[in-house]
């Protein structure tokens, strides 16, 4: 049980970092949207929490969305986090709500890849959960690097610098790579 509890938290920190780029990038789009470590880590709280409940109901097989629906799915919600940090000068209300919902989504593209390692026998939940840590410890990996690359620079200048050189920069490329995947997805793929 212990083996293939670490063997599933090494496979999902690899599943973010580096095979992760989607969520990698959705992760940093929520990090850009904010100044503040208490909104980013109520963010962070509500899209672990979501993708926590749908990763385990459709691993443990409640409901199996096709992955020709959740992929293009998971590309708008990059696009739209993305954008809504351009919109909207700090983050919005409903932000918690809007990346709940995204988890939902995303945790349905983590049980796809979950679902295809063939799990060993008898060990589904050691495995589920050490592959929901792993790609807990992935993501937070990114935020923590983002901080320790951004938030020097973003104590130093005006939030208004910090918006128009960092964040609308930032959040316009990974906004423009999600409504691209999200188009590759559904039209090319």
């Amino acid at each position: 049980v212990l083996e293939t509890f670490g063997l599933y938290i090494e496979i999902g920190i690899r599943h973010i970092l580096p095979g992760g780029l989607d969520h990698i990038l959705f992760v940093l789009a929520m990090f850009f949207s904010t100044r503040q470590w208490r909104p980013l880590l109520i963010q962070i709280s509500a899209f672990t929490v979501a993708h926590t409940i749908t990763l385990g109901m459709v691993a443990a097989g409640v409901f199996a969305p096709p992955a020709s629906i959740v992929e293009p799915l998971i590309a708008a919600t990059i696009a739209f986090v993305a954008i809504e940090n351009i919109v909207f000068k700090d983050m919005t209300r409903w932000r918690p709500l809007v990346v709940f919902a995204f988890g939902l989504i995303h945790g349905m593209g983590f049980a796809g890849f979950f679902g295809s390692l063939g799990l060993p026998e008898g060990q589904f939940w050691s495995a589920l959960i050490g592959f929901n840590i792993g790609v807990e410890i992935g993501q937070l990996s990114v935020v923590a690097l983002a901080a320790l690359l951004f938030w020097p620079l973003r104590q130093r200048v005006s939030e208004a610098l910090y918006r128009t050189a960092i964040v609308w920069p930032a959040s316009g490329f990974i906004g423009l790579v999600g409504a691209y995947w999200a188009f590759e997805r559904v039209f090319l793929g």
